[in-house]
């Protein structure tokens, strides 16, 4: 049998961009990405720690370095510039070795600069 785990987390980054013009997602900096393990076209929630709403969209790859966290389309109403948000992967794995599992945490600052992990 198999669980749903979180797998990785940005926890508090900050949305430096809102465009409703587009058709949905989440834009992330490729950097950003690859801390969390995230992947382009990847299924996540959006927590929204400013104003408490929770979303699902998915990734699209944004420019390496900019640390650019953009809301697009209907996920832009969910969150506003400078909101602090927090984006979760999930992933399904065999139920005797989520007993063990750890999933990767992200820390950045209110930059969106990445500043370490957090050990669970």
């Amino acid at each position: 049998m198999q669980v749903e785990v979180l797998k990785s987390k940005l926890q508090q980054v900050y949305v430096t961009e809102s465009n409703l013009a587009y058709r949905g997602s989440i834009t992330i900096d490729e950097d950003l990405m690859d801390a969390a393990d995230l992947h382009e076209w990847e299924l996540v929630h959006i927590n929204n720690a400013t104003n408490g709403t929770r979303i699902i969209t998915y990734i699209l790859k944004g420019k390496r370095g900019s640390r650019e966290i953009c809301m697009n389309g209907g996920a832009s109403v969910h969150a506003n510039v400078g909101d602090k948000i927090h984006i979760l992967s999930y992933c399904h794995i065999d139920r005797e070795e989520a007993k063990t599992y750890k999933p990767l945490i992200i820390l950045t600052d209110e930059d969106n600069n990445i500043v370490g992990k957090k050990e669970v």
